[in-house]
């Protein structure tokens, strides 16, 4: 896992790797707390590949589950990807919702959540 800070402030951790790092609950709240203690950062922009495609089926719960845990923390979390590959309503709305707010987003560059992140 690579975190390369990012933003005017340098307050943004950009996280890449080569495999999934988002399975469950417990690995998400393990990649909080690493890219808090070694970027010091609480907005973290992930590419969608590093997260486990049943975060993006919403009957598991895993995606509502891994937000709260954000949300709770106070972590701010940018998905980018290519969400067009998803069909399904409900997910599609939930990720429109989350646009609104400022705790998770859901946008399609690396660009675009550097300037979410950033302007809140």
């Amino acid at each position: 896992m690579n975190i390369t800070v990012a933003g005017k402030d340098k307050n943004i951790a950009v996280v890449s790797s080569e495999d999934i790092l988002i399975t469950d609950a417990q690995s998400a709240l393990d990649l909080m707390v690493t890219v808090k203690y070694e970027a010091g950062c609480s907005r973290i922009v992930l590419d969608q590949s590093l997260i486990d495609p049943d975060f993006f089926r919403l009957g598991t719960g895993l995606a509502g589950e891994i937000l709260q845990k954000y949300t709770n923390y106070h972590i701010r979390l940018a998905i980018v990807g290519d969400f067009s590959v998803y069909t399904s309503k409900p997910l599609r709305d939930f990720m429109f919702e989350s646009n609104k707010g400022r705790n998770v987003l859901f946008v399609s560059t690396l660009e675009q959540a550097i300037e979410r992140l950033g302007d809140q």
